[in-house]
């Protein structure tokens, strides 16, 4: 069983946007509170329990477009290495993509959703920690508000402040995640395959059989997440750190400072909040990529059926 071909451009942009705006709309509060734990200033200080929906207006804004980036990118790349690259059949009736496939996509797909997402979260995280009075409309103007002094250029690299620590933290993250849901998927697929029903009980008789179901990557998602979540934690302090600096520092000043004064165990604040919003989220998103590219799956057969003059059943 070889794997099955990855869905259309439209079909990727639109479950990334639809998973992307899922999942940061409902975890919302869990990320502020591991955002004010990360946060120089301190918890309390820069919130506590309060205004857990600081920022929310820029994760609006971001949210869609960063994931649809991603996704069309992720599964385009995919497209490009398994057509010039082919994967070498693990066994007489499989095939199964390389990691290296994932992971590479996987980078490019992080790449291009941080030119949406590093200037929503600049935005995102001042708001949360209580800055501009927690207004992301405030905490934007000020931004903008500072091409009087700073120039055009100045702006830009104001609201790409710690684009270099972001994509130092989502690429090892991603490396990690990717790759090992992609395999739980395939075990998933192969185990389908083998006793003809879903981890959940879902029949392998549909149009999307040889696909996993919505909760069974969620559940993948999960894993893979939460794992990726635990190891990359030191990288996100610091990129909250980069982000919350009341003036620009570069990620070494940030480190070493970090270490002199408190040692390593900053390094691993939030880790709990991290590991658990990222944990639920992989399972949101995942899962409801996988419920949207599944849908459109079988709608998109439907109408090739149709325009065919067969049954859809």
């Amino acid at each position: 069983m070889s794997n099955p071909p990855p869905p259309p451009f439209n079909t990727a942009l639109l479950s990334g946007a639809l998973a992307g705006t899922t999942v940061d709309l409902l975890l919302f509060p869990l990320d502020t509170l591991k955002t004010r734990l990360q946060s120089p200033t301190g918890f309390f200080a820069s919130g506590g329990f309060r205004g857990i929906y600081r920022g929310i207006g820029s994760c609006l804004v971001g949210s869609a477009p960063g994931a649809a980036f991603f996704f069309s990118t992720y599964e385009h790349t995919k497209t490009f290495l398994s057509t010039n690259f082919p994967p070498l059949p693990t066994s007489p009736h499989q095939t199964t993509s390389p990691a290296y496939h994932h992971m590479l996509s996987a980078s490019l797909g992080e790449i291009a959703a941080c030119a949406v997402r590093v200037p929503t979260e600049v935005v995102k995280q001042r708001a949360q920690a209580g800055h501009h009075n927690g207004s992301s409309a405030q905490a934007l103007g000020h931004i903008l508000s500072q091409h009087r002094t700073l120039g055009l250029t100045g702006v830009w690299r104001e609201l790409y402040r710690g684009w270099t620590i972001t994509i130092i933290r989502e690429v090892p993250f991603t490396v990690l995640q990717f790759p090992l849901w992609e395999s739980l998927k395939s075990w998933g697929r192969a185990r389908k395959q083998r006793t003809g029903r879903g981890l959940f009980g879902d029949s392998s008789s549909s149009s999307t059989s040889t696909e996993v179901s919505a909760p069974e990557s969620a559940l993948y998602g999960s894993v893979a997440g939460g794992f990726a979540a635990a190891v990359t934690t030191p990288l996100d302090v610091l990129k909250t750190r980069v982000m919350l600096s009341t003036e620009k520092q570069s990620m070494f000043k940030v480190m070493t400072d970090i270490l002199r004064e408190n040692g390593i165990r900053p390094f691993f604040a939030g880790i709990g909040p991290r590991v658990m919003w990222i944990s639920i989220g992989g399972a949101i998103f995942l899962g409801s990529y996988q419920w949207a590219v599944n849908t459109l799956a079988v709608g998109g057969e439907g109408e090739r059926k149709k325009g065919r003059g067969e049954s859809i059943l």
